[in-house]
């Protein structure tokens, strides 16, 4: 069994969420919206690696989506119309008052602290 140089522990929220710890991130030369890998072997035991830039596979989703469109444009021309005033009047009717925040600032934990 390897030597531990050194342990950390995190707490799950509800969401199954966690921190990675400061110096697990160190370790792993992490920087905001890299990857992680998880490798669980024999014994249970889980391994952390960071995924290379260019080991990074595509998001099967997106690339299914993307072809969706594809097809959809090549076979429909007639369904792409330009972006109207009078449609981005009613966007901005619609979205009146709804305030959007940071899309990638972390999601906050829904744990009830009154339980």
């Amino acid at each position: 069994m390897p030597i531990s140089v050194f342990e950390a522990e995190s707490t799950l929220t509800d969401r199954y969420q966690t921190t990675v710890p400061e110096p697990v991130r160190r370790a792993l030369r992490l920087g905001k919206r890299d990857k992680i890998h998880y490798t669980i072997q024999a014994d249970g035991s889980v391994v952390l690696t960071r995924v290379k830039e260019d080991e990074k596979a595509e998001d099967p989703a997106l690339g299914s989506f993307l072809q969706f469109l594809e097809k959809d444009i090549t076979q429909r021309p007639q369904g792409l119309v330009p972006v109207t005033q009078a449609m981005l009047d009613e966007l901005n009717e619609l979205l009146a008052g709804v305030e959007i925040g940071d899309i990638n600032a972390p999601l906050e934990d829904d744990e009830d602290d009154d339980a």
